[in-house]
């Protein structure tokens, strides 16, 4: 976005990776982004430059931003909740060997609070050795949301900045502030201390997952009541304190951030010795996963209490619609479910790759089963052939509009369908002769055969 808004600023994208950088160099994209794609072509090779050489492009930079990625530790201390900042710290030691002047860098990749002064120590002692460097570590979080990625970049809800109070912090942060007044009209741009803005991209995104958690926690109470999760959550939303966004139920919320962060936070409580403030968002994470389980031991119950040996269509792999990232997409929960069942999945995806839903659910489950158990299709009546069920996963726009009367004379009967992201005409569904269930729906087809 800098590099479209600020067409008299270099924007250089290095990466250790050559492969990578060769694919960004090229018509096909190593990601899928809505408008991605058009801002790269109409800026690349004129102020925005993809390389491998690492070394030049710190020494040419005024400004550097960290954005790698910092995964939840699988090893070690603070193993499935602190985040893993090798990364971070890898590429400040970069910055500190190949720096040739002053230098602001600016942290973008999500990181626990006090990262900013780990980074600054690393600097410093590179500073202390030669008198020509001068580092200024900001913060600067980014709150973009995969599939609206470039709106959202475009049109900001707020730019957060978080930087030292000394004479060279804040001139520093007004040099970044003078970059997105490019296009962000100075009003919605925040600035902090560092450790104020590092919390705040914690604080936002678990305050999100959180409010999904709580949609969802309904979603059970409505299907045992007889409320329509839908209705209720419209109600809700219309009170201007707790507002509409976030508000639709679902089989749990995936993607790179929501899950991390949430266990950052949990984690930072805990050492900070706070048990109660981790208990309390820990609880975020138990209802997600609580979720999914609850939505796939309704398809077992559903199917006479047995998938075994049984086709079961899931339609979507990605964590949303609109992006290709699979990552803690709940759809991997509820194939590994199903598949310890020993169901026959066929996965359809429009987006997703073969290569990477076969990869995700290997980490999940026995090889074994992905190999003999999962097939995937490139068509949505494909995977629907002969099936027991269909299980909607991601809320493509597509799965709106697919001819169901097919899929249904196709499938095996009774024919089912699991709505999970409650986009489907559960009324037309049923005209049709499916049976129908969704999130937050007392379920009318059910045959009670179990409890």
């Amino acid at each position: 976005m800098i590099a479209l808004k600020c067409p008299e600023i270099k924007v250089t994208v290095v990466d250790l990776n050559k492969e990578k950088i060769k694919e960004w160099n090229s018509d096909d994209l190593p990601i899928y982004e809505p408008g991605l794609d058009e801002i790269v072509k109409q800026c690349r090779g004129k102020n925005l430059f993809f390389s491998h050489d690492i070394p030049k492009a710190i020494e040419e930079a005024d400004l550097i931003f960290i954005s790698v990625n910092t995964p939840t530790k699988m090893y070690g201390r603070g193993k499935g909740m602190a985040p893993d900042l090798k990364h971070v710290e890898s590429v400040a030691r970069t910055i500190a060997k190949y720096a040739q002047g002053p230098k602001i860098v600016v942290e973008k990749s999500t990181v626990p609070v006090k990262a900013a002064q780990s980074i600054l120590h690393i600097l410093k002692e590179a500073q202390a050795h030669d008198q020509k460097l001068h580092f200024q570590v900001l913060s600067n979080p980014e709150f973009l949301a995969e599939g609206t990625a470039i709106v959202d970049l475009a049109n900001p809800d707020r730019v957060l900045i978080g930087g030292e109070s000394s004479n060279k912090g804040l001139a520093a942060i007004a040099q970044l502030v003078r970059i997105y007044e490019h296009w962000v009209p100075r009003e919605r741009i925040i600035t902090t201390n560092t450790w104020s803005s590092e919390l705040t991209k914690l604080a936002a995104n678990t305050f999100l997952a959180q409010k999904i958690s709580s949609i969802n926690a309904i979603s059970a109470i409505c299907e045992a009541t007889g409320a329509d999760v839908r209705e209720v959550a419209h109600a809700v939303g219309y009170d201007s304190r707790i507002g509409s966004k976030f508000l639709q139920a679902s089989v749990g919320f995936g993607g790179s951030c929501f899950q991390k962060d949430v266990l950052s936070l949990v984690y930072l409580c805990e050492i900070l010795n706070l048990k109660p403030a981790a208990d309390y968002w820990h609880g975020v994470i138990e209802i997600n996963n609580w979720q999914r389980r609850r939505f796939s031991d309704n398809i077992i119950k559903e199917l006479f209490n047995t998938v075994t040996d049984k086709r079961i269509a899931l339609f979507g792999f990605a964590f949303k619609k609109n992006t290709a990232d699979t990552r803690e997409s709940s759809a991997i929960y509820i194939a590994k479910h199903l598949l310890k069942e020993r169901a026959k999945l066929h996965f359809y995806d429009p987006k997703v790759t073969e290569t990477t839903m076969r990869h995700d659910l290997r980490r999940v489950t026995e090889n074994e089963l992905v190999d003999k158990l999962v097939t995937i299709h490139s068509c949505p009546y494909e995977a629907a052939k002969d099936a027991h069920a269909v299980v909607v996963l991601t809320e493509w726009d597509e799965f709106k509009t697919l001819d169901y009367e097919k899929i249904y004379e196709n499938m095996q009967k009774p024919a089912s369908i699991f709505d999970g992201r409650l986009i489907l005409d559960q009324t037309n569904l049923r005209k049709i002769g499916f049976r129908v269930f969704a999130i937050g729906s007392a379920p009318t087809q059910s045959f009670n055969l179990f409890p």
